[in-house]
């Protein structure tokens, strides 16, 4: 899970403020680096660990000019997370080209050893970007065609498609335009967007679309699955179907990662998240259970929280206040930090649990360390009772398309009935959403058409491509890394 934004302005433009005001819309999706690439005459790079405004100064800003530039916010979910894994990346030569994503590739280090390995090259990191942006450059590089046509973009495209596996939106730019385009099965977002000024029009690429809202920018519309973008120097957008697969889309999107005011294939996040509330609140009551207050975790639960207690006529209330200068526990190194940042991350009102039969409600329950140290604080505060609620069905299945969840012997819910987790987690009762109502409920919320990636649910993958190979190869590296969503 990143974030990014790509941008081509009008000739005598500067495209990094609006970059910049893009990633600060996407510091959720990763707070590991943050980097950009500018294009004036050359390529300006300022790149770093740590959150946007620590990597970025009035200097940086001063010297990243050119209307051209594409922007990055990182978590690992492939590497180790040091400075040479920052995105972007670029080349100089033979071809001039700068590129982010937004992904997994699930063959990388099958590429590494084979596709790189016969060629004798050596890759400079240990991000997974780098195979992208080679297998695209070498597939442009020898057309060498000057301008660069639409056609041209195509063949790399195709090349990138044939050769790399996995989930991928990837923007980027070259000296002459920018490009973007999705995976043949759509599973990373991505949206396009224009804003047209007294200067000209500007053109941006983001992951959601709240990153073109925040800038002044129109969408226009999200890229389908497989299809590909290029602006050259006549400014004119060319949208082309390259891929051919079924559009299949990550679900956990509108659960947990994207903030709720975006759109990610004409869905509303919100109004996601708000069905997905209402529909385990009749879930509770048809259960026959009883409850004094709904607490939600914060942030993401509080939408579906809201809507929860409204069908069961109970108050929301704020359990916990959240020190949002913490970070997230799910990249912190290992268990011992996560769990001794998670109370530094959610302190407890103790009126709103004392004397109460409380639910607390969550996105979604992983490895169970966040949930067991909820519940734990729970106790403490006097809950005379705490039904745990997650809005999502049990995760089982890891996520090997850029989601950084745990490795599979890792997940509390599998092997364990609903009974055994509530007392592997310390509650009285856990209750998820069933796969079939989170689906219906998402489509409620704007596109009735869409058939989602449901992997870590239900371990079927859509790519159809996934060996066992793979699975240990990203396995250990998150195990390496020592990254997973608590």
């Amino acid at each position: 899970m990143c974030g990014f934004i790509s941008i081509f302005g009008p000739p005598e433009s500067n495209a990094i403020h609006d970059v910049l005001s893009g990633l600060l819309a996407i510091q959720h999706r990763g707070q590991d680096a943050a980097g950009v690439v500018t294009f004036k005459d050359k390529f300006q790079a300022k790149k770093g660990l740590g959150l946007v405004r620590e990597v970025f100064q009035d200097k940086h800003i001063q010297r990243l000019h050119g209307p051209l530039a594409v922007g990055h916010v990182r978590y690992p979910t492939v590497g180790l997370g040091d400075r040479a894994d920052v995105q972007p990346f670029w080349l100089d030569y033979p071809v001039g080209i700068a590129m982010a994503h937004n992904g997994n590739v699930t063959n990388f280090h099958e590429l590494k050893r084979t596709y790189f390995g016969q060629r004798n090259i050596h890759l400079g990191s240990n991000c997974d970007l780098e195979v992208v942006l080679y297998v695209f450059a070498d597939a442009l590089m020898r057309r060498l065609n000057n301008p660069i046509t639409v056609d041209d973009v195509k063949v790399a495209v195709n090349e990138v498609f044939t050769r790399v596996k996995g989930a991928y939106s990837v923007v980027g730019i070259t000296s002459e335009g920018m490009y973007a385009f999705r995976d043949p099965y759509g599973i990373k977002p991505i949206i396009f967007g224009k804003k047209v000024t007294p200067a000209g029009t500007f053109y941006a690429v983001a992951s959601e679309s709240v990153v073109l809202d925040v800038s002044g920018y129109e969408v226009v519309r999200n890229l389908k699955a497989g299809e590909m973008l290029w602006i050259g120097k006549d400014r004119v957008p060319h949208f082309v179907q390259v891929g051919q697969k079924p559009h299949r889309p990550c679900i956990f999107e509108y659960i947990y990662f994207s903030r709720p005011d975006s759109f990610l294939d004409n869905t509303s996040v919100y109004e996601a998240r708000m069905e997905l509330g209402r529909r385990l609140g009749r879930e509770f009551h048809a259960r026959g259970l009883q409850a004094d207050v709904v607490i939600p975790v914060p942030e993401s639960a509080k939408t579906a929280g809201q809507t929860m207690a409204e069908v069961l006529n109970l108050p929301c209330r704020e359990g916990f206040v959240k020190n949002r200068y913490v970070g997230r526990t799910f990249i912190m190194p290992n268990d011992k930090a996560r769990q001794d940042s998670i109370r530094a991350k959610l302190n407890p009102i103790r009126a709103e649990f004392e004397g109460k039969n409380v639910i607390i409600l969550d996105d979604s329950i992983v490895r169970g360390n966040t949930s067991r140290q909820i519940v734990k604080i729970a106790r403490q505060m006097g809950a005379k009772k705490v039904f745990l609620a997650s809005y999502s069905p049990p995760l089982l299945f890891p996520c090997l398309y850029g989601i950084d969840m745990s490795t599979k012997r890792e997940f509390v819910a599998r092997g364990r009935t609903n009974e055994e987790i509530a007392k592997e987690l310390g509650a009285d009762y856990v209750l998820y959403q069933t796969i079939e109502e989170m689906v219906d409920a998402v489509r409620t919320a704007g596109n009735r058409d869409l058939e989602f990636c449901k992997a870590c649910f239900e371990g079927v993958y859509p790519t159809g491509d996934i060996t066992e190979s793979m699975i240990s190869d990203i396995e250990q590296d998150r195990l390496a890394a020592g990254t997973g969503i608590a």
